[in-house]
């Protein structure tokens, strides 16, 4: 079975996350998937909302790290920015149901969406600082925009959790459920969309983000530059060794 799960019905399209022996860690061939799954949904005329959900325990864990360190971003065409490029660009409506973990781009990803819903179990955090990296997805430009720079600071460059509660409280989340209701009220909320007429539901959307949209690809690609960089350098290298070894990293002589 597919690490990624497309299934289209009454003009949604759910993509899931489906690889709970890795607690939904990321690919880079689930990246491919992806990126191409957002394509095919843009191109196709019967789909009019994407959703985005993982399991009622976890949302995705981020990055498959030994993937990752096997198959690094290679420039700006790599599956990861594939996907992150086609997410930002997407021209209609985007909901996601979040129960559980949602680690590194689990949680980038959803600046991008229209829609969130949240389980009271979920748990976000962009712990890129820890890894020796830089954050990833526009969300050096869009955390500050939505949390205000100090709670931004506190996220991005400490990396640590925090729940559904506190993303309620600033606008990352729509609602929060129990772990069992959210995709059901995600659903719910996707057919509301999927009823609604799709030119009016995009031209919504594209002037609603017009005035950033060139803003969030440039701070992409830009941030895409820094993290390819900083991938080869010390102190990522001692945090995906320490994560690999099983150990606490130790950052004093890098």
């Amino acid at each position: 079975m597919s690490d990624i799960l497309v299934h289209t019905e009454a003009g949604v399209c759910t993509l899931t996350f489906n690889r709970p022996d890795k607690k939904n860690s990321i690919t880079a061939a689930m990246y491919g998937a992806l990126a191409d799954a957002l394509q095919a949904a843009e191109a196709d005329a019967t789909v009019r909302c994407v959703v985005f959900q993982g399991s009622e325990a976890i949302f995705t864990a981020g990055n498959d790290i030994a993937d990752f360190l096997h198959q690094p971003p290679a420039g700006q065409d790599s599956p990861v920015f594939r996907f992150l490029r086609g997410l930002a660009q997407f021209p209609k409506p985007l909901v996601a149901a979040v129960c559980g973990p949602a680690v590194g781009v689990g949680t980038t990803l959803l600046f991008h969406c229209d829609l969130v819903y949240a389980g009271d179990n979920a748990a976000f955090s962009m712990p890129f600082v820890n890894l020796g990296l830089c954050p990833e997805a526009a969300s050096s430009l869009l955390v500050p925009q939505m949390l205000g720079y100090h709670r931004a600071a506190e996220a991005l460059l400490l990396g640590e959790p925090f729940m559904a509660e506190a993303a309620l409280e600033v606008g990352l989340v729509n609602r929060v459920l129990p772990p069992l209701e959210a995709a059901g009220y995600a659903q719910s909320i996707a057919r509301k969309l999927a009823a609604k007429p799709i030119s009016a539901l995009m031209e919504t959307k594209r002037l609603m983000k017009k005035g950033q949209a060139a803003q969030v690809l440039a701070v992409m690609a830009d941030e895409g530059v820094s993290f390819g960089r900083m991938l080869g350098e010390p102190a990522a290298r001692e945090a995906f060794t320490a994560f690999m070894e099983r150990r606490k990293p130790d950052f004093t002589k890098v």
